[in-house]
């Protein structure tokens, strides 16, 4: 199995950024590039090249579920599992990010003691 490495982030609250850049970074030792629009996540996408898409799902401008739409439409993402950040999480909302591609999604608030493993832990199901 792959060692997952580089995780894109696309959130614009600049305060959940920052935790989940510092959660995931020093404590899951990943490589993180943040993105703080849909839109720069399509314009960096190709450069930094991530391994796991981290998505917040309530953008302004471009939405999460649309910046996926979109990442699949310009590149293959079937071995870059796109995960969903969001509060919204009863089980129809969570169906539906799964049907747009999603592999998982994960819990706003989220612990950034265990986010790291949890990322792991999909990346792990994802992988099989």
């Amino acid at each position: 199995m792959t060692e997952l490495q580089r995780i894109m982030h696309v959130e614009d609250d600049p305060s959940i950024q920052q935790v989940a850049k510092i959660a995931l970074e020093a404590v899951g030792g990943f490589t993180v590039h943040t993105c703080s629009s849909g839109q720069q996540a399509l314009t960096d996408y190709q450069t930094f090249a991530p391994q796991l898409i981290l998505l917040d799902v309530m953008m302004p401008g471009m939405d999460g579920p649309t910046t996926l739409q979109q990442l699949q439409q310009q590149y293959d993402l079937s071995q870059v599992p796109a995960v969903f950040m969001t509060a919204k999480v009863q089980s129809n909302e969570v169906a539906s990010y799964k049907a747009l591609g999603a592999a998982d999604v994960v819990v706003k608030p989220f612990d950034p003691m265990t986010l790291s493993d949890q990322i792991r832990q999909i990346w792990s199901d994802f992988q099989q």
